[in-house]
């Protein structure tokens, strides 16, 4: 029977079985499809709740982004010129 995660210990064993159905390629709409499904549902609102991911500043991204890119302050400043 499927619950809530609740520990660290109870998340391990819950990504551990994630991987064992994915290795197994189960299928959608069957027995093991569903536990996957399932699973996955729970694994992941137990990691919201407890690696909250918090929001980035918009100026930051912006910034982490044209850093990726390669693209310098000059050069973003020759487009709106």
């Amino acid at each position: 029977m499927l619950k809530t995660i609740k520990t660290p210990e109870q998340h391990d064993i819950a990504l551990a079985r994630i991987y064992a159905l994915m290795q197994q390629n189960v299928l959608p709409a069957t027995p093991e499809g569903d536990e996957l499904e399932v699973l996955a549902v729970l694994v992941e609102a137990y990691e919201k709740k407890t690696f909250p991911f918090p929001k980035p500043n918009p100026i930051e991204a912006i910034q982490f982004r044209m850093e990726q890119l390669g693209v310098t302050k000059e050069a973003l400043m020759e487009v709106w010129a």
